[in-house]
């Protein structure tokens, strides 16, 4: 398993106390046959999303490893997101997903808006 992978793993197991927590596969694939599946969500979609049971607000997760560079179009999804006045952002550690989900910032997402 590659390391932003099991940092996924572990972000999703510590996010169940605070709600339900997704994750979304974006992207194409090619199928053995040789077509091209497309996931169907955006380009920019982020790795995590869910819904908080304390208010039921909609939350979206970027997940990178301390190295892991954040895509333009991951930026933008971002953004779009929280415009819309969902909690959005990118975490890079345990901790980060979780300050996100409860206040809806962190370090790591203000250093890119």
């Amino acid at each position: 398993m590659n390391p932003e992978t099991a940092l996924m793993n572990e972000i999703r197991v510590a996010a169940s106390k605070y709600g339900i927590c997704f994750r979304a596969n974006v992207g194409k694939v090619k199928t053995v046959q040789g077509r091209w599946f497309d996931t169907g969500l955006p380009t920019g979609f982020s790795d995590l999303f869910g819904i908080r049971k304390l208010d039921g607000k909609v939350f979206f997760i970027e997940v990178k490893t301390e190295k892991g560079k954040v895509r333009e179009s991951q930026i933008k999804f971002i953004k779009k997101m929280k415009d819309l006045n969902a909690i959005a952002g990118i975490a890079r550690t345990v901790d980060e997903a979780i300050e996100l989900i409860e206040t809806g910032t962190n370090n790591s997402t203000e250093i890119l808006f």
